[in-house]
């Protein structure tokens, strides 16, 4: 009877081990898909700052440009903006196509990644 009690102890005792050691394996999992979606998308924001940065410098060259052929500068930069404005409704409007979806897939590609292994 010692024995069999003895047996069931040891069961129980890796199945409580097999038990934690896979809750710990689900939380680094999850730790490293959140630090890897957190990356990405922080690296994502450090472009579109570059980006814009960019689009800032030739936006206002553009509208210097503009405003000295058409005689005055606040005619260069009132074209500038209304480009902008439309711009801006097209996102609007289109944000589901161009925000978003892409973003979504992004964290779902993230999530379900198969991780190779070495």
């Amino acid at each position: 009877m010692e024995t069999l009690t003895q047996h069931f102890d040891s069961v129980y005792k890796k199945a409580k081990d097999y038990t934690e050691t896979s809750i710990e394996l689900l939380k680094l999992n999850a730790i490293d898909t959140t630090a890897d979606i957190v990356s990405s998308i922080v690296s994502r924001m450090i472009m579109l700052f570059m980006v814009s940065i960019f689009i800032l410098f030739v936006s206002v060259t553009a509208s210097l440009y503009i405003g000295e052929h058409m005689g005055h500068y606040y005619l260069g930069f009132l074209i500038v903006s209304g480009f902008y404005l439309i711009l801006a409704f097209l996102v609007y409007f289109f944000k589901d196509i161009l925000v978003k979806t892409p973003i979504t897939n992004l964290v779902i590609d993230k999530m379900t990644k198969v991780k190779k292994r070495n």
